[in-house]
């Protein structure tokens, strides 16, 4: 086959990261891959798989915005020598790109749903979810079935994989947390964009509770958003300016986690929560709000713990009893990666993927 995928950048994220895997598992199977976004920091790996990279100007949230038009121009004509035989977008902008490609070059068009999508009133009247769509989690097809009308009979729940191999290797840590000027401390992370539905600011609020009982513990914070002034500031109200990190984006993700010892992922809304997925499979001990996606991932007391979304007292609890009891921590990591490598692999993401494109042919044919 060849496909074509449409994202909006190719910088560090759960979509990238999600197109990465998918790429190569693709490109492995024999499949042509091209991909179209504005690029990105990471575009080199791209081409590094042997992806075809087309720029595109798609750093844009406006699915009305004259860049999709333009993008629809470029790729309408560069998509004629690549015989393409299906597009695959990944968010509303690149949906309504993949609609216009898929009328005019009569392709099929498939979209991941990586979240949860507000119903607004253009995306009931003007749906364009194509032939099918892929849902990251059963969480995220209710949504779509309930919030915004979708037909569940073109709905398929693919759960994001991630490529194991990469994970649960632990040389680099004590050269990290050098690096990071942290040595021997306990250290609680996430990796997660700045944004309020992540729950940073529970997260914060709940460390200044740890930090009474574990004065040199530390929190590290792995991401850019429009919230980090509003957390900066929570950090200096709570004078833990000391015990807090913030790191922008971190290329070597599996090296940053390798120096934590206990993984927060605080989120109120989350699709599945491919950074929690990372963590689990880099044997870390976890904690995550019974929310969405990460009740799918996390079975409390199992391979990691749940708390409340916004639950402050519960969130310091949890890292407590994960700092002070290690044996614990341990055993819950240990089981978070078997976890992971039984249900999350790559391959069973790339298969079922595939399955879908394969449906979507038959049908067209």
């Amino acid at each position: 086959m060849n496909i074509l995928f449409i994202a909006n950048h190719l910088n560090v994220g759960g979509v990238t990261s999600y197109l990465y895997t998918l790429s190569g598992g693709l490109k492995q199977r024999g499949h042509n891959i091209y991909l179209a976004s504005s690029g990105g920091e990471l575009t080199e790996k791209f081409i590094g798989l042997g992806v075809k990279h087309i720029r595109v100007p798609l750093r844009t949230k406006n699915e009305i915005s004259p860049k999709i038009i333009f993008s629809y121009f470029k790729l309408k004509k560069e998509a004629k020598k690549f015989n393409l035989d299906l597009v695959h977008s990944n968010s509303r902008t690149t949906q309504v790109l993949g609609n216009l490609l898929s009328r005019s070059l009569n392709i099929a068009h498939v979209f991941t749903c990586h979240g949860f999508f507000k119903p607004k009133l253009s995306r009931l009247l003007f749906p364009y979810w194509g032939q099918a769509v892929i849902a990251i989690s059963s969480e995220v097809k209710e949504h779509l079935i309930a919030d915004l009308k979708v037909n569940a009979k073109i709905i398929s729940v693919i759960n994001n994989g991630i490529d194991t191999d990469n994970f649960g290797d632990f040389s680099a840590r004590d050269a990290l947390r050098k690096d990071l000027g942290i040595n021997d401390v306990l250290l609680a992370g996430i990796v997660a964009r700045l944004s309020d539905v992540k729950g940073h600011i529970y997260l914060i609020r709940a460390m200044r509770k740890v930090i009474e009982i574990f004065p040199t513990a530390k929190l590290l914070i792995i991401g850019e958003g429009k919230m980090k002034n509003a957390l900066n500031k929570e950090v200096d109200a709570l004078a833990i300016k000391e015990n807090v990190l913030f790191i922008p984006e971190a290329g070597n993700t599996r090296g940053m986690l390798s120096a934590m010892d206990v993984f927060v992922m605080p989120s109120l809304q989350e699709g599945l929560g491919l950074a929690l997925m990372e963590a689990m499979a880099q044997g870390l001990a976890v904690i995550g709000s019974s929310v969405g996606g990460i009740k799918t991932l996390i079975r409390n007391e199992v391979n990691g713990l749940l708390v409340g979304p916004a639950d402050v007292e519960g969130l310091a609890r949890a890292i407590i009893r994960l700092f002070r009891d290690r044996k614990l921590a341990r055993n819950l990591g240990e089981n978070a990666r078997k976890f992971i490598i039984e249900n999350f692999s790559k391959e069973k993401m790339v298969a079922a993927t595939e399955g879908v494109y394969k449906k979507c042919l038959e049908k067209k044919d």
